[in-house]
């Protein structure tokens, strides 16, 4: 088999795989593992989740063997620094049929994350959902039946959202601000249990943006978008990934990345204020003809002076906003990098420097947990110690 070009990702087979090596088909023949094709794939970002995995396990798997249907769950681990991964890696060991696992190696983001997903995703549908539990996976059926009534896009609304007051509050507002900015109508921008036909989905693979909202690029794609209401549930576990810096940031990288009202708003509002100008001096210059010179009005001046250049401020950095976007754009670098695939329906191990490994040690790398099932905390760590799986590994012979 030919060495992998560098910058591949590893792909990692299970002893499953590598035991049906030798039925496998010859080259031109269809596996028949293959032939049938995914009509749903889920796509679930994981950053930090190692608390709440188990649950959404749990929940998600019954959720989508309900459907009686081909289906598929990309995990996207999002360079977690807790246990996700190993949890992750199990977890494609237990149903490695329906389970694929992307890892990056680094924190890139959650929409990086889920272009991840969708460009690894093969359904003919595929639905986004958060790993926090908020969305109840028990919701994907409905998303699945809007899509066969001939849908492309499925937004969804928070029936009841458990947030705080401020949040609910603000999230309102700014979507509000972004409608009227942008002219896309999402009722609920936060909610991230949407689903996307297949066609939706390869448009949006085949941009390149650096920066970008996900569901309103679907929106845009989309020729027959719908909204329905889901339920909502207090997260299981942890604690939120957004900051309000992060969620203002995303907001803004939203409006933006849809619209350049921003930049045309203050062309007028620079033309207004110029006119503005303009009146002021000649009322002042006929005043002090017809009253003399005055010297009263200089704290409103300088008041004044300070809301202009307060504005200008704000101005050029809006301005330098769209340059940035722009500069990420041509530099053309990856817009994330991925460390290794868990994925039982390819036989070859590849990694991103070009190097091989076998499919069982390179898996050792994500998942290895003890046999008492406490998830390796206890386990033995020493590789001289034979109960160690690395035990058994032979040392590199020397050139």
């Amino acid at each position: 088999m030919p060495h992998p070009l560098p910058g591949q990702p590893t792909r990692i087979r299970d002893d499953a795989t590598a035991r049906d090596d030798e039925t496998a088909p010859l080259p031109g023949q269809s596996s028949p593992s293959r032939a049938r094709p995914i009509e749903v794939s889920v796509v679930i970002p994981v950053y930090n989740e190692e608390a709440g995995l188990q649950a959404l396990f749990d929940r998600l798997y019954p959720a989508l063997d309900g459907l009686a249907t081909s289906y598929e769950i990309v995990f996207v681990n999002d360079g977690s620094t807790d246990r996700s991964a190993q949890i992750l890696a199990r977890q494609f060991r237990q149903r490695p049929e329906v389970t694929r696992v992307v890892m990056f190696n680094g924190n890139f983001g959650q929409h990086m994350a889920i272009l991840a997903g969708f460009e690894h995703a093969r359904g003919r549908m595929v639905i986004t959902l958060d790993a926090d539990l908020q969305n109840p996976p028990e919701e994907i059926p409905r998303l699945v039946e809007a899509i066969r009534a001939g849908h492309d896009y499925v937004g969804t609304i928070r029936r009841q959202r458990h947030d705080s007051a401020f949040r609910r509050v603000a999230s309102f507002a700014m979507n509000r601000l972004r409608e009227r900015i942008t002219h896309i109508r999402m009722t609920d921008q936060g909610c991230m249990l949407r689903a996307y036909d297949r066609s939706v989905v390869d448009t949006i693979n085949a941009c390149r943006e650096v920066n970008t909202f996900i569901p309103a690029l679907a929106y845009t794609f989309s020729s027959n978008p719908v909204e329905i209401v889901v339920g909502h549930e207090e997260r299981h576990a942890g604690e939120s990934k957004y900051s309000l810096y992060q969620l203002v940031r995303l907001n803004f990288d939203l409006v933006t990345g849809f619209s350049i009202v921003p930049l045309q708003w203050f062309s007028m509002i620079g033309t207004i204020l110029s006119l503005l100008s303009g009146g002021l001096f000649v009322v002042l210059l006929v005043r002090r003809f017809l009253l003399g010179s005055e010297v009263q009005g200089l704290f409103t001046l300088f008041a004044f002076n300070f809301f202009l250049v307060g504005i200008m401020l704000f101005g050029i950095g809006l301005l330098g906003e769209y340059v940035g976007r722009i500069y990420q754009q041509v530099r053309d670098r990856p817009r994330y990098r991925i460390k290794a695939i868990l994925d039982a329906s390819q036989g070859d191990a590849r990694r991103g420097d070009g190097g091989r490994r076998s499919g069982l040690e390179e898996f050792r790398e994500f998942s290895e947990f003890d046999e008492s099932g406490d998830g390796g905390r206890s386990g033995p760590s020493d590789p001289h110690d034979p109960r160690d799986p690395r035990h058994d590994r032979k040392p590199p012979c020397a050139p």
